[in-house]
């Protein structure tokens, strides 16, 4: 099948559901080769099923450089260089300084959401820099949570700040060469990783349209791509308050559950 879509060799992370499986879904469709990378084994060869000639399994923890290096190393060994590696694996949930059993929920955030992106995106980086005509888009998948500290939340913000200011850093080393960096800031999507949540979500985006818009967006040239927009525009709306005043604001709002509360997301293991 010859694909249709601007991408013909894609890697996704977190593919077993959300946004992950939305792209790799869409990815399949379009005649894509896809290297679909994720926990749940049977999802991910449920996926494969759709285009076994085209598609391979991964279950490496994002966060093991050696398992992300064997992992890309196959790929390119049998299905060649990606034109789009999207890490999008990830992990969510509230978090509480004051309480010590919540110090392992900031570190295994650090790990999958920042950690991960730069284990995902190495090994294809060492293996595509020195070729002058690669052309690869890295997508970074962050949050508009990473824009702003929120009360209840500072390890997801502090995880996905941090990957923000990466990509920016890994957009300005790669400026010379044809590999782009692209930045994707989704608000709230209907996924494993909201369901839990007892606040307002505005623009709740369900995954497959918002896995259009980001394909779109990427094939677009587009280095910073918020989903839904609007979320975007209200969120750098609030964003203009004086900090007490948004911070009050904020206060007053459900917080994210945390571990081990209902609705909670199972930290240590949830991938997107």
């Amino acid at each position: 099948m010859q694909h249709t879509a601007p991408f013909g060799n894609a890697v996704i992370t977190g593919a077993c559901g959300g946004l992950g499986q939305a792209l790799a879904r869409a990815l399949i469709a379009s005649g894509a080769r896809v290297a679909l990378v994720g926990l749940n084994r049977a999802t991910l060869d449920a996926l494969v099923a759709l285009a076994p000639e085209r598609c391979r399994a991964y279950t490496p923890d994002v966060s093991d450089a050696a398992a992300m290096a064997a992992m890309a190393a196959d790929w390119l060994q049998h299905m060649g260089p990606p034109d789009l590696v999207v890490a999008n694996a990830g992990v969510a949930g509230g978090f509480d300084t004051a309480v010590p059993d919540d110090l392992p929920v900031l570190r295994r955030m650090l790990e999958i959401n920042l950690l991960g992106v730069a284990c995902t995106f190495s090994p294809f980086l060492a293996a595509l820099r020195g070729h002058a005509a690669a052309r690869t888009a890295f997508v970074g998948v962050a949050s508009i949570a990473g824009w702003r500290g929120m009360p209840g939340n500072g390890a997801y913000c502090a995880s996905k700040a941090g990957l923000i200011a990466y990509l920016q850093s890994l957009r300005a080393e790669l400026r010379p060469t044809r590999l782009t960096v692209h930045t994707v800031s989704p608000g709230y999507l209907r996924t494993a990783l909201t369901a839990g949540n007892r606040f307002a979500m505005p623009g709740l985006l369900e995954p497959n349209e918002a896995a259009r818009r980001l394909l779109a967006g990427v094939a677009a040239g587009r280095e910073h791509i918020v989903l839904p927009r609007r979320i975007g525009w209200l969120s750098r709306a609030l964003g203009l308050l004086p900090a007490a005043w948004h911070d009050r604001l904020l206060l007053r709002q459900p917080r994210k559950p945390r571990a081990g509360e209902a609705g909670a997301t199972d930290i240590p293991g949830l991938h997107r």
